[in-house]
């Protein structure tokens, strides 16, 4: 059983430190804005959902400069859409009930956030129905980064629709790839999956191409970071070389996300703003030097697949099939 990661206890909020897994299971408590921003840059709560649902409660403990408190919280990612999303929800909150002392507006927003968390729960559970129909008994699916309920309010959504077909009986290979260079899967995703009681294998980033070949993989699921209008969907740096290797080995392809998650104000990829992260975590990876000091480093986060490569996006409403219209 995997521990809650988001708990909103009453006046502050506690979110597993995944910065310290597998190693430790450890709860940070989050009792200012500045906590929760800091917890989301560092990665310590990380996944689209999930981070939309902690800037959510981090709004209501920055009750004495709202708008400050919330640009605070929407300077920490640029790229998770769910993010800017869930703080413009709380927004609109906070003008609907204008007027209103402190006390009684904070737990308005408190019920406000709550809702978030619930509706994203909701979400994730339709993800999984969705998607679980996509799985046949006995295939081989792979998965890149962590799209489970590390990375959101509810049971995940690439990872919702593993454990929804597994619930429904049906027996799932699954190959998690590390997902260099902070190893979200080797250290999220086989982790769940393995509490969870899946039957999972770990991969190298660069191993995904021969378990294609091989024939172990019948298809990939993985989840999304922003979906532009056209079905062009930024994910975890690495997603776009999984894509273009599924359609080299005719596997389909498929994304997992809520519809918050689509930003129909981007007409295509092109225009996803891309998180650059520190050079250090490519150099000094976990501490440890693994490259020439004062080398050169490129280190997207995330790179954007074209909707082309894509079979379906799995949603709470459904899957979406090409061409892509999500105006």
């Amino acid at each position: 059983m995997i521990p809650e990661p988001i708990v909103w206890q009453g006046d502050f909020l506690q979110l597993i430190d995944q910065t310290k897994l597998p190693e430790e299971l450890i709860y940070l408590d989050c009792k200012t804005p500045q906590d929760v921003a800091a917890a989301i840059k560092r990665l310590s709560v990380r996944g689209a959902p999930a981070i939309g649902v902690a800037a959510a409660y981090g709004v209501t403990l920055g009750m004495d400069n709202l708008d400050e408190t919330i640009d605070l919280l929407a300077s920490t990612r640029p790229t998770a859409v769910n993010l800017f999303w869930a703080l413009e929800r709380m927004r609109r909150c906070i003008s609907q009930h204008q007027g209103m002392n402190l006390d009684q507006l904070r737990e308005i927003l408190i019920k406000e956030a709550c809702l978030i968390h619930e509706d994203d729960k909701e979400k994730c559970r339709k993800i999984g129905e969705f998607g679980a129909s996509l799985i046949k008994d006995g295939d081989g699916v792979l998965t890149h980064c962590n799209a489970g309920a590390l990375a959101t309010g509810g049971i995940g959504t690439a990872l919702g629709v593993i454990y929804t077909a597994l619930e429904q009986g049906k027996r799932i290979q699954v190959y998690a790839d590390e997902t260099r260079p902070l190893l979200q899967g080797a250290r999220l995703t086989a982790w769940e999956l393995k509490a969870a009681g899946a039957d999972v294998t770990l991969i190298c980033d660069n191993m995904a191409g021969v378990v294609m070949r091989e024939g172990r993989i019948n298809l990939i699921i993985v989840g999304a970071d922003r979906i532009a209008s056209n079905g062009d969907t930024a994910n975890k740096i690495g997603t776009y070389s999984v894509a273009v290797l599924a359609e080299k080995h005719n596997i389909p392809f498929f994304v997992a996300a809520p519809t918050s998650t689509i930003d129909i104000t981007l007409s295509d990829g092109s225009m996803i703003p891309i998180e650059q992260r520190a050079q250090e975590e490519i150099t000094r990876g976990f501490g440890k030097q693994t490259a020439p000091d004062n080398i050169k480093v490129y280190n997207p986060a995330f790179d954007v697949t074209p909707h082309e490569l894509i079979k379906g996006i799995i949603t709470e409403e459904g899957i979406a099939e090409a061409p892509y219209s999500f105006l």
